[in-house]
């Protein structure tokens, strides 16, 4: 089946002023929810994640379940049957109403975005359908939960953020920790000096993986439509490594796992930094793929710096290497001025190895979780409610892709000790030498027979959100990935 062509939504607007503005409680283009606040919704994608979201939402009274929308026929019967099945046990005593599924089942999301009954859109799609679903369900007056990440390039998570202001609609990103009240008070806690002045915020994902083969090209299977899986990603050749999971590999389609599992704690880190901050200032990485010897593209080890124009850096590290006695690590670090430091939720003074626990006033979110928070502020239509918006989203996300943009520009260099440049940035220094070791003595690295890839140092400026200086032209390539025709991600001005 061919994609049906593109309906024009809505008459379009001019865009509401303001760069960085969140348009909030216009409900212009949004259905107003019915006397009952009976909210329909619509999940994209019903794969290991989708499924987290129909539970997400079977957990949420007064929501139903209008549309499941996956480009596998079999993936998408699959998740119906398991709908019904859900359906008819939480029915328990009316089996009668319980067989009575009205969730239809449709291929192409733009079949459930036409219809005037719907409420909302959930989107558990691979990354490079994140930001056009998203500016499509605005589009059409669509409240939207996307997963992390919004975007899959930095150019396209901007237009989000346009189209969230032009139409005023609710659009909350999945990094769930933003919905912790602890997390929140922490971070207001930071920010306000208790502990000094934050210097480093540091985040880990650092999660055993494998690695994925290689696959050679071949015909997509029967049950996938190949033409609505890829949309907008310019890819020539079907091969299976690709469906439905190892696609977070490879860069026309995922973004390693630095904006993949390691979203949630780069937007954690950014979140910790004073609350003025946009964008940095400068960014680069080093890192490697290392023993799988597969057809994968992303590193599966890599250091990460983000500076911003005060001051403050944003570290990161991805280890994904199986080794012998592995340190499992998806979560925050903060490093002060001063020389003290927070780490699992202790609190060390500059000096001392004794933690003290970490006691602060709870902070402010929407709450009811992530689930909740969403649909109440879709009830409301108030986009400020929801927990990480679109612009802290979009903040957070070109962090890391900035990171992995200089990854991709990056050079060979012998694995060892010196390969970091860091300059006089000491700190930087210190953590990638602790990542070095653990590459060279728990998984075995060699020294004399490995390489890594060091990204060049890329400056860019926050408010036109491109870069400038050396490899400018290069990295302002990389800003915006090219597009299929019919699945093209518009112009922030014509959004």
């Amino acid at each position: 089946m061919n994609p049906i062509p593109r309906r024009s939504f809505l008459k379009q607007s001019a865009l509401a002023a303001g760069a960085f503005a969140l348009v909030s409680g216009t409900r212009s283009s949004a259905r107003v929810i019915g006397s009952n606040d009976r909210l329909r919704i619509a999940v994209a994608g019903c794969n290991g994640r989708g499924q987290s979201h129909i539970d997400g939402w079977l957990s949420q009274p007064n929501v139903e379940i209008a549309y499941l929308i996956d480009p596998d026929q079999r993936v998408l019967d699959r998740a119906l049957k398991s709908l019904e099945a859900k359906a008819q046990k939480a029915a328990g005593k009316n089996p009668a109403a319980a067989g009575k599924l009205t969730t239809k089942g449709v291929t192409d999301v733009r079949k459930a975005l036409e219809d005037p009954s719907l409420d909302a859109i959930s989107i558990a799609t691979p990354n490079h359908w994140h930001s056009l679903m998203t500016i499509w369900a605005a589009q059409a007056g669509k409240h939207v939960y996307v997963e992390k990440p919004m975007s899959h390039d930095v150019t396209e998570g901007r237009v989000v953020v346009e189209a969230q202001k032009k139409y005023g609609v609710v659009i909350q990103h999945g990094t769930q920790r933003r919905s912790d009240a602890g997390l929140a008070g922490l971070h207001a806690a930071i920010q306000s000096g208790k502990f000094g002045k934050l210097k480093v915020s540091y985040g880990y994902c650092c999660k055993p993986r494998s690695g994925i083969g290689a696959k050679a090209p071949s015909a997509p299977p029967d049950n996938l439509n190949w033409d609505l899986w890829r949309g907008p990603a310019q890819l020539k050749e079907f091969h299976a490594n690709l469906v439905h999971y190892n696609w977070h590999w490879f860069w026309k389609t995922g973004n390693g796992d630095l904006n993949n599992q390691g979203t949630h704690q780069l937007d954690v880190a950014r979140w910790a930094l004073d609350p003025a901050l946009t964008h940095p200032v400068r960014a680069m990485a080093i890192g490697g793929r290392f023993q799988w010897n597969d057809q994968g593209e992303t590193p599966n080890t890599m250091f990460g710096i983000g500076e911003y124009a005060n001051g403050q850096q944003v570290f990161f590290n991805v280890r994904n290497v199986h080794y012998k006695g592995y340190q499992n690590q998806v979560e925050n670090e903060y490093y002060f001025e001063d020389g003290g430091k927070i780490v699992r939720g202790l609190y060390y003074p500059k000096g001392s190895d004794k933690g003290e626990k970490v006691s602060v006033p709870s902070g402010k979110v929407t709450p009811g979780g992530n689930w909740g928070a969403f649909i109440a502020a879709c009830r409301a239509g108030k986009p400020e409610m929801a927990n990480g918006n679109a612009l802290e989203a979009h903040y957070g996300c070109v962090l890391g892709h900035l990171m992995n943009n200089s990854y991709r520009l990056g050079k060979k260099v012998p694995f060892n000790a010196k390969a970091g440049r860091f300059g006089d940035n000491t700190d930087a220094h210190d953590h990638f030498m602790k990542l070095h070791a653990l590459m060279r003595d728990g998984v075995g690295v060699p020294e004399d027979g490995a390489e890594y890839t060091v990204g060049p140092w890329l400056t860019f400026d926050p408010k036109t959100e491109q870069h400038t200086g050396e490899f400018h032209a290069e990295a302002n390539a990389l800003l915006k990935d090219a597009n299929n025709p019919g699945f093209e991600v518009p112009a922030a001005g014509k959004v």
